[in-house]
């Protein structure tokens, strides 16, 4: 079976091509490598004009003309090489605007897929139409939406996520969901907002290629190592001021027991082996469930800070803080939990065991791949 992969987010893209082929089936993955992370691509479409002087030539052009070097260049990349991209069994997009570029581009590379293809998905993945509109209208307790609700982003830093219900991009989700067989969510945050769309094929968990990512056995013999991860342009948006403020207080009060290392935007091969000595892993605060990150950090056996709301501990019969910590938006919360676990080391010791098996249940990339192809109604 021939599958094409589209865009690529937090190596979730990748783990399913490891899962796809170790079943026997022919795949190729075509993405940006999604910034500065540099995730592997069989078909690496590079973005240029991003810095320098030719970005701010970029955006002179932009606003006289209303043309984008970037996505010109990255769709003129793709129609020169699409004769790797015709003629697959199955097409994925791992978002709406896969290759992050103006809308009228992404329609017609979608149009050209759609055309030359047997069928094509979407997963629901990272900011979208759906999944902006749902949090902009405050249907959630809390979401990436609430440092801009509170004032702490301003409207233009927050454009990348506003983007998404502009006329444009609102058209290229009704051009998108007009095209697709189906859409898959991958984690709860993109879930619920999708309930009851008639082309919603259900949730998806993450594929984790537990062969890979090997089980860190944790000991705490001596300081207890937190490691805080930063990619600056989402810094409010992943609430890392909660945990930068809780973190000075546990500097304070834990001087003694506590070791905290902090790095910003830094590529995805040097960010994984930089927390292997960590014991706690911070990850986010707004949101339900985990996203790739965190998944990846529990399958090493990392306490994580991140999303694991009621809904989730529902979905997948746990108990509050069992893989995971639960990181909700409130510092004085924060610093209880950490307390908690320095505290009590034999907790860290117990979540990272338990982190690991959970991983290996309900996200082992094998599995989750055959989920996938029964889902696209691939055999």
């Amino acid at each position: 079976m021939k599958i094409l992969l589209v865009g690529e987010y937090s190596r979730l893209h990748n783990s399913l091509k490891e899962g796809l082929q170790q079943l026997g089936h022919q795949v190729t993955l075509v993405s940006t490598g999604d910034d500065f992370k540099k995730f592997p691509s069989d078909v690496l479409l590079k973005r240029k004009y991003d810095s320098g002087v030719s970005k701010k030539l970029k955006v002179l052009l932009f606003k006289l003309y209303g043309f984008d070097a970037t996505s010109f260049s990255l769709k003129n990349q793709f129609f020169q090489q699409q004769e790797y991209f015709t003629n697959f069994d199955v097409v994925q997009l791992i978002n709406e605007s896969p290759f992050g570029m103006l809308p009228k581009y992404e329609k017609e590379i979608i149009s050209f897929l759609e055309k030359n293809n047997k069928k094509i998905f979407l997963l629901s993945c990272g900011t979208d139409y759906t999944s902006v509109k749902y949090a902009f209208e405050k249907k959630f307790r809390y979401s990436i939406f609430t440092p801009f609700f509170e004032g702490k982003i301003s409207e233009k830093q927050f454009f990348p996520a506003l983007k998404y219900l502009e006329p444009a991009y609102k058209d290229l989700h009704e051009f998108v969901f007009e095209k697709v067989d189906g859409i898959i969510a991958s984690d709860l945050d993109y879930d619920i907002p999708l309930q009851k769309h008639p082309k919603y094929k259900g949730l998806i968990p993450n594929p984790i290629n537990t062969e890979k990512l090997h089980y860190l056995p944790i000991s705490v013999s001596e300081k207890i190592i937190i490691f805080h991860g930063i990619n600056r342009a989402n810094y409010f948006k992943k609430g890392n001021d909660y945990f930068e403020a809780a973190l000075e207080k546990i500097k304070q009060k834990y001087a003694e027991k506590v070791s905290i290392e902090t790095v910003e935007n830094v590529p995805y091969s040097e960010y994984i082996e930089k927390y292997n000595t960590a014991h706690i892993i911070l990850d986010q605060v707004f949101a339900y469930d985990q996203g790739y990150n965190a998944l990846e950090a529990m399958a090493k056996g990392k306490v994580v800070f991140t999303g694991s709301e009621k809904e989730f501990l529902e979905r997948y019969n746990l108990n509050e803080d069992e893989v995971c910590i639960n990181a909700l938006p409130n510092v004085e919360n924060i610093v209880e939990k950490f307390s908690w676990l320095i505290e009590h080391p034999e907790n860290i010791e117990e979540i990272s065991k338990n982190a690991r098996k959970f991983i290996e249940r309900e996200h082992n990339f094998l599995k989750i791949s055959k989920v996938y192809l029964n889902k696209w109604n691939v055999k």
